[in-house]
């Protein structure tokens, strides 16, 4: 299992339209991706739990990476969150 800290910067937090990026960005993974925050923990497939989480700017969350291609998934997932939320 991989798993990396980050803290959102987008305006927004973690809402709608950043919320179907990051969905559409872990679901092209074959591991299971989790975010915890506020010790509230959600599957990043699924974008209404996701939402459900309600994460704002200047939140730290952690993200939980574990499968076949986990190492991949990891490095790109961090990738991601630094470009877009």
């Amino acid at each position: 299992m991989k798993s990396f800290k980050y803290v959102v910067k987008e305006n927004v937090g973690i809402h709608a339209r950043p919320a179907s990026m990051l969905v559409k960005e872990a679901a092209s993974y074959t591991s299971a991706v989790t975010i915890e925050s506020g010790g509230k923990k959600a599957d990043v497939k699924r974008l209404l739990a996701l939402m459900a989480l309600g994460v704002k700017c200047s939140q730290e969350v952690t993200f939980f990476i574990e499968g076949e291609d986990e190492n991949i998934a990891a490095i790109e997932l961090e990738r991601f969150c630094s470009r877009n939320l």
